[in-house]
């Protein structure tokens, strides 16, 4: 859950998701020296240690679910809302992404030619662990599996070309997602966002400072369309949105989680023949 004590000083386990170099995918539990306890089912679904450990190696890491939706949060902290030029809605501001624009750590996102604008928005993803429909938030709070680490990337001037926000968060690799769950997080947890070596970050926020709870989300949300196991939410960004370049590297650290980095590159049409 999400908690108010400090982080734990032990290591919190780490849930995965894998590829390995025979192609079969499996979730498992990421151990310190960097092998993989494979799990027999996804851990949300009472996925049990099996016999396998896979060597530093022989795998790659996907992103650490493979959601059915991915509900997202507009303006959740107040000073992002007021750099939008806008105030924080009386309730959440929600929209989709498409499961198509999810992306692992350490994978590239690709700038589509069809926009001039490209931002990141560092952000914390809640992972669904049960069936959840009309919960209240106390309910919600028993829904929320774990916590890992998302980039609401945006095409900002296609966002604010169109009349709503598909086109703008739905390209491909348009979610970077990872690089594992941990299942506590603090909520005193700090979220910050650094572009390449920049030692200062150009986001940094505590994830109490959002503006509808975790489980004011999953609850408000659940009351819209049912959640199910794998689904992510994300929470909302902080303040500090700015646009990528070509060959930028962006990095979301979250105190408790990790980091997640991806390099920016340039996204090429398939040429007529």
């Amino acid at each position: 859950m999400l908690s108010e004590q400090g982080i734990s000083k032990v290591m919190a386990q780490r849930y995965v998701r894998i590829k390995t170099t025979k192609g079969q995918t499996y979730y498992g539990l990421l151990q310190l020296r960097r092998s993989v306890q494979v799990l027999d089912a996804p851990p949300w679904l009472q996925g049990q240690p099996t016999d396998l450990e896979l060597e530093p190696g022989s795998y790659q890491l996907l992103a650490p679910c493979a959601p059915t939706k991915i509900v997202a949060v507009g303006k959740n902290y107040i000073e992002h809302a007021v750099e939008m030029g806008t105030t924080v809605p009386e309730e959440p501001l929600l929209f989709l992404k498409p499961p198509t624009s999810v992306t692992a750590a350490d994978r590239e996102i690709h700038y589509p030619p069809q926009s001039q604008r490209v931002d990141y928005e560092g952000e914390l993803a809640l992972v669904i662990g049960e069936h959840c429909m009309d919960s209240t938030p106390a309910q919600a709070q028993g829904k929320i599996w774990g916590y890992t680490i998302a980039n609401d990337v945006t095409a900002r001037d296609l966002q604010k070309k169109d009349s709503q926000w598909t086109r703008a968060k739905g390209f491909n690799t348009f979610c970077p997602l990872g690089p594992w769950i941990v299942r506590e997080l603090s909520a005193g947890a700090r979220l910050q966002t650094f572009l390449n070596d920049a030692p200062e970050p150009v986001q940094s926020a505590l994830l109490n400072q959002m503006a509808f709870s975790p489980e004011f989300l999953v609850s408000y949300i659940s009351q819209v369309m049912t959640l199910l196991p794998g689904d992510v939410i994300l929470t909302g960004t902080p303040k500090g949105v700015g646009p990528m370049q070509i060959g930028d590297r962006v990095r979301v650290e979250i105190e408790g989680i990790g980091h997640l980095e991806n390099k920016v590159v340039a996204r090429s049409l398939p040429v007529s023949p």
